[in-house]
């Protein structure tokens, strides 16, 4: 079958669940990772024929795709801070506010200075991969609970040609980190059980519930209890950075306030909401 046939077919029985430009950057997406074209080199070879193989990848995706399992997942990788991840449901799918949180850490620390860096909640691997990428003199750690979460962050770390020490453990059930750190990261659990209507389907239907949700009458349980970890386990002059609840900004300040924290931060992402937060010892 040509592939301009294809593609009629994959805007067709997508049109109802997608913008055209998504469906269209859906399309490019997957012949750039399947047939190794590029969408210059699909104009310009309309009659390009694919095989029965990829064929099938392209109808199972449409199938996917009418079933709101996220395009990342499909091809089973993404880009995060300029690099390749591998990506799969045992992890979330890294987000842009999440690399702004990244740049924020960059940026704040000194490069030429020796660092342990840990980052609690790992998941892909996203945040203590791209730290080591691009802090050269960083020692970095990091855990999560999920073993198949650890498994996907240790091939993320080798694509990317990068050591990190990766653990996994229970931090709900840690009473004491052991080591001690200059930067502790955290991306956990924030979003309310009250919050799930609103979030996307693909998101709701396909994404490690267990790495989202948190109970309505506990939403900073993550939070607190690295809090109280942090205070034994940075360094003098250390610091915290969380992503957060865009809701929650106040109450993070007043957690973090009563614990001992100081020079408190609170950052907004480019969608200009509170999402990001610094604090020291």
């Amino acid at each position: 079958m040509k592939l301009q046939k294809v593609k009629q077919q994959f805007f067709s029985e997508l049109n109802k669940l997608y913008p055209e430009t998504e469906i269209q950057s859906f399309f490019n997406l997957l012949i750039e990772f399947k047939l190794n074209l590029t969408r210059i080199e699909f104009a310009l070879q309309p009659d390009f024929e694919i095989t029965e193989n990829n064929l099938k990848f392209l109808k199972k995706a449409i199938t996917d795709l009418n079933n709101s399992v996220p395009i990342q997942y499909i091809i089973g990788e993404t880009e995060f801070y300029g690099l390749p991840f591998k990506v799969n449901p045992h992890v979330l799918i890294p987000r842009p506010e999440t690399e702004e949180l990244v740049e924020w850490i960059v940026n704040e620390v000194d490069q030429n200075k020796k660092l342990k860096i840990l980052d609690i909640g790992t998941g892909s691997g996203c945040i203590a991969i791209s730290l080591a990428k691009n802090l050269p003199n960083a020692n970095v750690f990091a855990i999560d609970v999920s073993a198949n979460a650890i498994k996907t962050a240790k091939q993320n770390a080798e694509l990317n040609n990068i050591k990190v020490h990766f653990m996994e453990f229970d931090i709900l059930k840690t009473e004491k980190i052991t080591d001690t750190f200059d930067i502790i990261v955290s991306n956990p659990p924030y979003v309310r059980e009250l919050e799930k209507e609103q979030m996307k389907p693909n998101v709701l239907k396909n994404e490690p519930h267990l790495a989202l949700f948190v109970k309505n009458d506990n939403p900073l349980l993550f939070y607190d209890k690295i809090a109280d970890l942090a205070v034994n386990s940075l360094n003098k002059n250390g610091s915290l950075f969380f992503e957060i609840n865009q809701y929650l900004g106040i109450p993070m300040i007043d957690l973090l306030s009563k614990k001992g924290f100081q020079n408190i931060e609170l950052k907004k992402d480019f969608y200009q909401v509170d999402r990001m937060m610094k604090a020291e010892l």
